[in-house]
């Protein structure tokens, strides 16, 4: 059974992270995406400290379909470097994880 895994990525805005999440899901990349609002992140890009507001995707899907994930991230995100970064499920309610696999298309 392949292994679950939940990708964060953050969006600059709401616009970008609906249409994210809902390819995502209409692909059967994931399960449920949730866009989490209220984000306030600090980095450091081209060497310069940043601070924006941003919106979280916490995306629920399979290890084995991260490439695909990714590639469609990076298609539909306007930053040029998105984030993206996967975390292996490592437990959880059995019923909600056989829906995950349901949904994404394994069984």
């Amino acid at each position: 059974m392949p292994e679950l895994v939940v990708i964060l990525s953050t969006c600059p805005d709401a616009a970008s992270a609906e249409r994210i999440a809902r390819a995502l899901v209409e692909e059967r990349l994931a399960a449920c995406v949730n866009c989490v609002p209220g984000l306030r992140s600090f980095y450091r890009w081209q060497e310069q400290i940043q601070a924006d507001a941003e919106v979280l995707l916490v995306i629920k899907s399979a290890a084995d379909r991260f490439e695909a994930v990714e590639a469609l991230v990076r298609k539909l995100h306007p930053y040029e470097l998105p984030e993206l970064i996967a975390v292996p499920l490592t437990t959880g309610s059995a019923p909600y994880l056989a829906w995950l696999r349901a949904e994404i298309g394994e069984r």
